[in-house]
């Protein structure tokens, strides 16, 4: 009787210790959510380096981009370990409501859409949007949107990307098969399916650098793209209340536009 005691004290305290575990790793790990696949926001290398981080449901990949170092600095301000999940687009948002995730840094704006379902921290970078074309088109010497009269446009499925191109329309362009990813409009570009891409400029930078037969139209004020200040601001992802917002926020009021500017353009460098 006294051996089936002592049995028992010891299953219950060894279940004991492992919630006790979970519930303290689960208290100082952050999980943060983003395509990997979103240059220079976020894209996925094959090797180690120290600057990367790796993508804790892709083994042997790693994630690295201005999001990923945004992420190592909010983690270390939170002192907790950062742990980074690649997911398509579509799925962050579901992922970070269903407690998959407890961010979402993955170069996403504060729609009012999107904050129907959840909350967002401050902004974390402000982009403008541009048209990705081939370097030998005629629409690569356009200034303006009326400058694309005849081109066949598209972007990226749930993006502000897509919502934009009916305005490029209504210059005269043509509608496009919007698309997944940046990567499939890419190669729909250099195969001459569509003429040109609405992406942002730091991502227009990156890309340029990877593919030299692009190039990018940057518009002056007025002649490019109709946007509110929210659909250009890059924020974060958090579910609704989530406790650790506050915190979040002063993290991002601790770096510096210095710094930010200098994150992203060594993004745009380093960028595969």
């Amino acid at each position: 009787m006294k051996k089936l005691f002592v049995a028992l004290l010891l299953l219950i305290s060894g279940c004991f210790m492992l919630t006790s575990c979970g519930q303290n790793n689960s208290k100082n790990v952050l999980r943060v959510g983003m395509e990997c696949a979103y240059a220079p926001f976020n894209w996925t290398e094959s090797k180690k380096s120290d600057s990367n981080v790796a993508i804790k449901n892709q083994k042997g990949s790693y994630a690295e981009g201005y999001d990923v170092q945004m992420a190592k600095r909010i983690a270390d301000s939170l002192n907790m370990e950062l742990e980074i999940y690649a997911l398509d687009w579509d799925a962050l948002i579901p992922s970070l409501k269903t407690n998959v995730i407890d961010l979402i840094i993955a170069g996403m704006s504060p729609t009012d859409k999107r904050k129907e379902q959840i909350d967002f921290t401050e902004g974390y970078y402000v982009s403008e949007e541009v048209i990705l074309v081939r370097k030998n088109s005629e629409y690569a010497s356009a200034t303006s949107l009326d400058g694309f009269s005849g081109a066949k446009i598209a972007g990226q499925l749930g993006t502000l990307y897509a919502d934009l191109v009916p305005q490029v329309v209504s210059h005269g362009a043509i509608a496009g098969t919007n698309l997944e990813t940046v990567g499939a409009l890419v190669n729909s570009l250099k195969n001459s399916v569509i003429d040109g891409t609405i992406v942002e400029l730091p991502v227009a930078k990156g890309l340029v650098q990877q593919n030299p037969e692009l190039t990018y139209v940057q518009f002056s004020e007025g002649n490019g793209f109709n946007v509110d200040i929210c659909d250009v601001t890059v924020s974060i992802g958090v579910r609704k209340n989530y406790s650790l917002t506050s915190k979040i926020n002063e993290a991002l009021a601790s770096i510096s536009t210095e710094t930010r500017n200098e994150l992203m353009q060594a993004a745009v460098n380093a960028a595969e």
